[in-house]
């Protein structure tokens, strides 16, 4: 009898210890879903994609400081005044930025001797503003800019103006220079000066086409 009831719980035991070692499958396939659902996890690139949305309203909104480079500005309808430009920018090792007329100036509109040309009637309204057809150009790596123009009828030409109002010179020493056969620089840097509203603006000085490297030597060591 013993024997019989021994024989039975060790035949209960076998029974419980094999029910026992179902349950961890079972286990297992109720908590993978769990563990592995695809829905609690990001779509592929979300997290990129919101990175790359956010930076440019950061840039945007971040004040960035002017850099350390110089840059010449230069407006030149027959190239004398790009000559000067040029030799500025090789004493100075900066970079140019060439202003160019959406029309160009043809030798009949430069005519200052014909009261209709192009150039008299600009000169003569300081209200035009000829458009620009080259690309705008960012100034955040500059903290030292060159504008050089000829002078036309003892001004500016109206284009200088068109470039000035569309930028912001906060922060940058701003020189000006000019090129003319005899007339002086007169009011053409302080009228720059205005209409830009900004920066810091040094007196400007006139040069002749022939002016040489080493005479821009001088007067550019001058402003330092």
């Amino acid at each position: 009898m013993k024997r019989i009831i021994t024989l039975l719980a060790v035949l209960c035991l076998l029974i419980g210890l094999a029910a026992c070692g179902g349950q961890p499958e079972g286990s297992t396939a109720a908590t993978v879903p769990t563990q592995t659902a695809p829905a609690a996890r990001k779509e592929p690139g979300t997290e990129s994609e919101a990175i790359v949305q956010s930076t440019p309203a950061e840039s945007g909104t971040a004040q960035v400081p002017a850099g350390d480079k110089t840059l010449v500005v230069v407006f030149s309808a027959t190239g004398t005044t790009k000559g000067v430009a040029e030799m500025i920018a090789a004493i100075t090792g900066a970079d140019i930025y060439e202003i160019k007329a959406a029309e160009p100036y043809s030798d009949a509109d430069l005519n200052w001797h014909d009261k209709n040309s192009r150039t008299t009637k600009e000169q003569n309204d300081k209200t035009v503003r000829p458009a620009i057809g080259s690309n705008k150009i960012s100034f955040d790596a500059y903290s030292r800019i060159f504008i050089g123009y000829p002078i036309w009828w003892g001004e500016e030409p109206r284009i200088m103006d068109t470039f000035v109002e569309m930028y912001n010179f906060d922060g940058i020493t701003v020189i000006p220079f000019c090129t003319s056969s005899s007339s002086g620089i007169g009011r053409s840097g302080k009228n720059l000066a205005e209409n830009a509203g900004s920066g810091n603006w040094l007196d400007g000085k006139r040069f002749p086409g022939s002016i040489s490297e080493n005479e821009l030597r001088s007067w550019i060591e001058g402003l330092k």
